[in-house]
Formats: C-alpha cells, sequence, structure tokens
C-alpha cells in the first residue's frame, strides 16, 4: 500500500556537501556519508511527543542508522509529534533553526508512518533511508525450515515457502520482487528462482553435485553460484532466470564459497582457499585471474557482502568465535565489530542485518549500525533464524 503524504511547509533540505564530526556536547554535528567502521560517535537527537508502537520504531530505526537520544538541549536535531489514528512528525536542526519535516502520514500502518517520517528525516539530513526496505532469512531448524520475508525490523514476517525440507540461503534479485534460494524439494541440492509476485518457481541449477550459494547480479539478470558439477566445488555465473549461459570462473582444486558481487557488477568476491588457508578474493565477473583481497588482522574470512556504495567488505572471520569484520573493498587493515555471522548489507551501506548465537545454540538475527556499533536485535520466528539477505 502506498503512503499518501500531506505536507506541510518544508522549509529546507541540506545540501550533501556537509562533513561528519565527532561534537561535544552543544557544538553542532555535521553529516557525511564517509566514515570509520567502529569509531563514529552517535548523533545526539531528542523525541517528544511519541509513545506506544510509534516511539518503538522511530527508536529502532535511528538506533540502527546512528543517533542517540538526549535531552533537547544537547541534541542536534529535535524530533517531535503525535500518533493519534495518523502520525505527524516535525525534526528540526537545533543550532540553525531549520524545519527539516513537517509532514501528517495517513493511508498505511502506524508502523510504516513511523517509518516514512525516519526516512523523511534521513532524507533532509543527506542520508538514506531504509525504513521501507526488506530483509529474507532462513527459519526452523535440520529438516524443516523455510524461507521468510519481512520488514527489515522483523515485522510482517511471512513464509514464502512451504516445503517442511532442507532450504538455504535466499538472496534478493535486484530490480525484482524475486528470491533465489537453495532447495532438496527434488531431494538434492538444487538452485531455484521465485518470483514473488506472480508465486512462479523456476529451477536455475540442479547439476550433478551440489548446486548453492545463489548470488544475483546488481542488474537482476545474473546469478553467481558455487557448483561441484565437474567434481570441484568452483564459481559459475549463469543467466536469470532460467540458469542459461553457464561460465567457470574458477578452477581450483580447493572449496569457493558465498559469491557476491561489486555494485558496479564487475567483480564478484567470494571466500575461497589456497594451500588450506582461506582468503577472500575477487574475480572479474566475465572471467579472469582471481585477486585476492588482503584481510590483515584477522583470520580465515568468510560470507562477504560487498557495500551498496562500493566503499566495504563486510564478512565472517572465524578466529575461535565467529566475528562480523569490516575492510575497505580495495583490501587492507579488516575491523572486528561484534560476534556474529552471516552479514548482509542495507542500501544504506552503514547498517547490516546478522546472525548472532545465544548460549543455548539459538541462533537469531540482529541489526548492527556499523559506524557506531550500535545494535538492535529483531523478533524472532519459531526456532534457528540465518542467512539473512537484505534487499538492494
Amino acid at each position: 500500500m502506498k503512503i499518501k503524504i500531506s505536507l506541510k511547509p518544508i522549509l529546507v533540505a541540506l545540501g550533501l556537501g556537509v562533513i561528519v564530526g565527532m561534537a561535544l556536547a552543544d557544538e553542532e554535528i555535521l553529516i557525511s556519508k564517509d566514515y570509520i567502521p567502529g569509531k563514529e560517535k552517535p548523533v545526539p537527537v531528542s523525541l517528544s511527543g511519541f509513545s506506544g508502537e510509534a516511539e518503538a520504531v522511530i527508536k529502532l530505526d535511528l538506533t540502527v542508522q546512528g543517533f542517540t537520544f538526549t535531552p533537547p538541549e544537547t541534541a542536534q536535531y529535535l524530533l517531535s509529534g503525535s500518533a493519534n489514528g495518523n502520525l505527524t512528525g516535525r525534526a528540526q536542526d537545533r543550532f540553525n533553526k531549520n524545519m527539516l519535516v513537517n509532514k501528517s502520514y495517513t493511508g498505511a500502518s502506524l508502523r510504516r508512518q513511523a517509518h516514512a517520517f525516519v526516512d523523511d528525516f534521513l532524507i533532509a539530513i543527506g542520508r538514506k533511508g531504509i525504513g521501507q526496505t526488506k530483509i529474507a532469512y532462513k527459519a526452523g531448524e535440520g529438516a524443516s525450515s523455510e524461507i521468510y520475508i519481512a520488514d527489515f525490523d522483523g515485522f510482517g514476517a511471512q513464509a514464502i515457502t512451504t516445503e517442511k525440507n532442507i532450504v538455504a540461503a535466499p538472496a534478493w534479485v535486484p530490480r525484482h520482487f524475486a528470491l533465489c534460494y537453495g532447495s532438496y524439494r527434488a531431494d538434492h541440492p538444487d538452485i531455484y528462482h521465485h518470483d514473488l509476485g506472480t508465486g512462479r518457481l523456476t529451477k536455475l541449477a540442479y547439476y550433478p553435485g551440489s548446486n548453492i550459494s545463489p548470488a544475483p547480479s546488481p542488474d537482476g539478470s545474473k546469478v553467481a553460484m558455487v557448483l561441484s558439477k565437474s567434481g570441484a566445488v568452483d564459481l559459475y555465473v549463469a543467466d536469470l532466470p532460467d540458469g542459461g549461459n553457464l561460465r567457470q570462473l574458477t578452477k581450483s582444486r580447493e572449496d569457493e564459497s558465498s559469491p557476491c558481487w561489486s555494485p558496479d557488477g564487475q567483480w564478484i568476491c567470494f571466500a575461497g582457499k589456497s594451500n588450506e588457508r582461506r582468503a577472500l578474493w575477487k574475480v572479474p565477473a566475465t572471467g579472469g585471474t582471481p585477486v585476492r583481497i588482503p584481510t590483515s588482522g584477522v583470520s580465515n574470512p568468510s560470507e562477504p557482502d560487498w557495500s551498496p556504495d562500493g566503499q566495504w567488505i563486510v564478512f565472517t572471520s572465524q578466529m575461535g568465535g565467529f566475528e562480523i569484520c569490516v575492510v575497505p573493498a580495495a583490501g587492507g587493515t579488516a575491523t572486528p565489530l561484534i560476534s556474529g555471522e552471516d552479514p548482509s548489507w542495507a542500501p544504506n551501506s552503514r547498517t547490516v542485518v546478522y546472525v548472532q548465537r545465544d548460549r543455548s545454540g539459538g541462533r537469531r538475527l540482529s541489526l548492527l549500525d556499523v559506524p557506531t556499533k550500535q545494535t538492535k536485535d529483531v523478533p524472532r520466528i519459531s526456532g534457528i533464524n540465518s542467512q539473512p539477505s537484505w534487499a538492494k
């Protein structure tokens, strides 16, 4: 359902050229898209007039995008409003007195109105909102699991498979309302393309051996995947949705896994072994020699995901436990952020959904703001929740 918005005057939209910096309690904080992972201070905002569900949604959205809540006298931005049936929201810069947002929202659920208000505020300060985005993930245990889709914060979850079998690795197809994922529905590890609009299911890869880890290209026209049809476990690319024009990209004696694409579609990053040591690599999407991506300071990298702005690769490092790390896309010194695995970037290139393990062995999804390391849990579907994919 589309959100109908009744506009009151928007007095100012901030330009993109402002710079972020650390601020003292009563100094203006400037905003930029660049950041140092794990080293940024949250931006202080005050929130008033909201309660219940609307307040909870606004607080979660802002927390996982780098904000913290303070009294008005120490805040950079003053957010206020009400949610009596419909939501009215206002956002003002306390220092220059500019009114950034002043809107009434109707025509959708209160949750979606609250998400839309936060998105409008972020757009006004030169950021990209994530309130209307979706995630896909696997939920269940053992041989009985299903693929779910939900709002990015876990609400509105619905199963899009009813297989009661092994499913794995859902991946959104960019520019299409569709997923690729692995399934044992034919008693064999095959890959399927699922058009969520029509319900059409297309068998994409069903070669002898394993067919796993689908990763659709940024333009939604191709898919990278890992196949063992030749006897070795290698990286391949094919057309969507039917798997035509299959091309082999790597020829290795050791396993490749977890492909992901650069946002320009020119490279495919993957985890692979060389002399029994795991590392991150990239290979041209049209074929060529793989190039190692250094991840200095951490070991055993796997499960990479390339940020939509092209600047970062987030991945899992296994050093005793599982750790979420980031490294510049060209490689360099990696930054460990938090215990977890299976990371996937949001479209804003700063928030990540990932899996955290609890002491009992269960797994659930959480949201991480990479610059500030602030986190929030996602509501759990019964059983183990894992392998998240954020729609780009």
